[in-house]
């Protein structure tokens, strides 16, 4: 996937109303979310999704540039091996980058469908704390914990 494949939503914080906060699953004994509790993660969210789209464009862009540079026919067995390293390390940051960046929209389309706050494999309440920590989040701690156990 390069940086134009990347499907980018942007939420305005200033858009979303009483309704849209009222929407968002709340876990058993957790208060509703309130609206400017909501538009604080729509700012976080937002910000992710810039930070990480500039980050990701650079390191496709580096990794491009080491994907691209000549072995020299005088290369060693250690600088191949470096060098190969050194390019499996810049591809793993670039899917990592790619990886939250997708995440950070995912959350946002969540929001707009009024599927936020909703664990992806039970349905239930992720919970607020948990939400307001890591906005990514697609599960309850019990469902991640269980999927971590796999």
């Amino acid at each position: 996937m390069t940086s134009t494949d990347v499907p980018i939503v942007k939420v305005d914080p200033a858009d979303l109303k009483a309704a849209d906060a009222k929407a968002v699953a709340v876990r058993d004994g957790d208060e509703p979310w309130k609206i400017g509790e909501l538009r604080d993660i729509v700012v976080t969210l937002n910000a992710d999704v810039e930070r990480l789209l500039v980050e990701f464009r650079a390191n496709e862009v580096d990794l491009d540039d080491l994907l691209h540079t000549s072995e020299g026919s005088g290369d060693d067995q250690a600088d191949a091996g470096s060098t190969a390293l050194e390019r499996e390390q810049e591809m793993s940051i670039v899917n990592n980058t790619r990886e939250m960046l997708e995440e950070s929209v995912d959350a946002l389309r969540r929001i707009q469908n009024h599927a936020f706050g909703a664990c992806i494999s039970c349905s239930q309440g992720i919970g607020k704390a948990r939400l307001q920590a890591f906005p990514r989040a697609t599960h309850c701690v019990a469902c991640k914990q269980r999927e971590e156990r796999r």
